[in-house]
């Protein structure tokens, strides 16, 4: 049995995985992992081995191996990873977009696949037909965009999403909601179309926390699984067992 821990910048996210099976996920805030993570052995004592991916501060979390655990790993460009990474600084390559990309990789062999992951940011993650990943790009996410429309003025508010967005915003409001979805929908469809233009038949995901929210208003069509990051991230520990 596995556990794979992703420590990204707003929440940790655990799920328990049997072989391929997904058991359950948990997520908590940073101040109170500690907790979850005990309750979390404890309902799963056969728990064997680990994986912590972490996003957004390198000295947070410094987990001993617990006792009845085989191992406990360390997501880094080091490991045994399941696709060629072509990145040109695969050191800096973010964990999240090496567990996107590893799940990738085991679901949509010898295919193009464009993963997006809107999240704190939007990414873009291209792995091709050879199973190359080649790169992507790094975009503000939708809630970042609120925050800096809000932070970087002195009178526009701060909003959440609205499911309810017009092109022609008839008040300040409704004006911020459309340009922040409209803006980054059609974004995510302009890189879509031009990936699909030079990749034809290029398999297109969407995951992360505003997959929901978006996904309804794009024009291509998509693949949507919320549990992408976590089943890469358990496919590495499992492709990384040396028992």
């Amino acid at each position: 049995m596995n556990l794979v821990v992703d420590v990204g910048n707003s929440l940790i996210k655990m799920a328990v995985f049997q072989d391929d099976k997904l058991l359950k996920k948990f997520a908590s805030v940073k101040i109170d992992f500690k907790n979850k993570f005990e309750e979390v052995k404890i309902q799963y004592p056969l728990i064997g081995r680990i994986l912590v991916s972490n996003v957004s501060e390198p000295d947070f979390l410094k987990l001993k191996k617990p006792k009845k655990v085989e191992e406990i790993l360390f997501l880094s460009p080091e490991l045994k990873l399941p696709f060629v990474n072509k990145y040109s600084t695969p050191k800096t390559l973010g964990h999240d977009r090496i567990a996107l990309m590893a799940a990738a990789s085991k679901y949509f062999k010898d295919e193009n696949v464009l993963v997006i992951d809107a999240g704190t940011c939007l990414t873009f993650d291209f792995l091709n037909s050879e199973n190359e990943y080649l790169g992507g790009a790094i975009s503000p996410g939708l809630k970042m965009r609120y925050d800096a429309l809000h932070n970087f003025t002195s009178k526009l508010p701060l909003l959440e999403p609205d499911d309810e967005v017009e092109l022609i915003g008839n008040s300040t409001k409704n004006s911020i909601n459309s340009g922040v979805i409209n803006g980054i929908t059609k974004e995510i469809d302009g890189v879509i179309n031009e990936y699909s233009a030079l990749y034809p038949n290029t398999k297109i995901l969407l995951t992360g926390g505003d997959a929901q929210i978006l996904s309804k208003r794009l024009k291509n069509s998509i693949f949507a699984n919320s549990n992408f990051l976590l089943e890469g991230l358990n496919y590495i520990l499992e492709i990384n067992n040396n028992q």
